[in-house]
């Protein structure tokens, strides 16, 4: 096998696993923080793409376009939020019918086209795929990790304050919480809002950098970002143990989540085996932790035999 063909595709591999790593915090923040499984992702990261590319080819600031990307997701969250808390709808419930909704949001907003085209010969975009390889301040790899840098911490200072604390209490005892008079409801829909709004600001880099926006640009993301938290969690857990590095140990499980998506095509993966392989990475790493607890207790076990022995 051409090894070169290999390294000529991992600078892509890296900076595709960058933004989807931002949207992996948002995934974050849900699934470990609230200790909610929200499905709303698959839809918001496409109304974030959506809606950036069309602010973007209607002459909006490529900025003040990922700045409404992100508000338009907080609205997203905004109302699964709503639909769980004030309506009582499970929260994964919740997340489908938004996400169910987004659709036919993201298709109105893109003009009833499956797909929107956004070419850096056409407007001015911050970052490309076309300059993956380019050795200047436009590479993506560099502007995405600015970005992410930049992102974790914004998140550090904020779940550093009153309400970011707030926030957390809610997801690790809910009942606790509401005792100690904080308003759950009220986090946990702030917390939503400011998942799925990341998740959409994701959503409007990846538009940038794949150059379109297409309606189903979300499909399977809640996959691939709980594959990038449980990458993380797996191998840096005993590393990492501040807020920060358990942000930035998301973004580079997702980097390597798609590193090895990217070997496994060049081993000769058939392309439409890879939902199949992307199941399997995920399933492996989900199941790492329980067989490692299951390895080390049947170790004590074994070292307790053997002493009473």
């Amino acid at each position: 096998m051409d090894i070169m063909k290999l390294l000529n595709a991992l600078p892509s591999a890296v900076s595709q696993g960058l933004i989807w790593g931002l949207m992996a915090i948002g995934v974050y923040i849900t699934f470990r923080i609230l200790d909610v499984s929200d499905l709303t992702v698959d839809g918001s990261i496409a109304t974030g793409g959506a809606v950036a590319a069309i602010l973007i080819i209607n002459g909006w600031n490529v900025y003040a376009a990922l700045l409404a990307a992100f508000v338009v997701g907080m609205l997203c969250g905004l109302v699964t939020g709503m639909f769980h808390t004030f309506f009582g709808i499970p929260a994964i419930l919740s997340g489908i019918l938004t996400q169910l909704a987004l659709y036919s949001v993201n298709l109105r907003i893109l003009g009833n086209k499956a797909n929107v085209a956004l070419s850096v010969n056409k407007f001015r975009l911050l970052l490309s795929s076309r300059n993956v390889r380019a050795l200047t301040l436009e590479n993506p790899i560099l502007i995405l990790v600015v970005f992410g840098v930049f992102l974790v911490g914004v998140l550090y200072w904020f779940f550093g304050t009153e309400l970011g604390c707030s926030m957390r209490a809610t997801g690790a005892n809910r009942n606790m919480s509401r005792a100690q008079g904080i308003n759950t409801d009220k986090n946990i829909v702030l917390s939503l809002m400011l998942a799925n709004g990341i998740v959409a600001l994701a959503g409007a880099l990846l538009a940038q950098y794949q150059g379109f926006a297409d309606v189903g640009m979300g499909r399977g993301a809640i996959v691939i970002g709980l594959a990038a938290v449980i990458i993380g969690e797996v191998m840096f857990a005993k590393v990492f143990r501040n807020f920060a590095l358990k942000l930035l140990a998301v973004i580079i499980g997702a980097m390597i989540y798609y590193i090895v998506i990217q070997v496994v095509l060049w081993l000769g993966l058939n392309t439409n085996d890879l939902k199949l392989l992307t199941a399997l990475v995920v399933a492996v790493f989900l199941a790492a932790p329980h067989w490692k607890a299951k390895y080390l207790a049947g170790r004590e076990q074994g070292k307790g035999r053997d002493g009473r022995a």
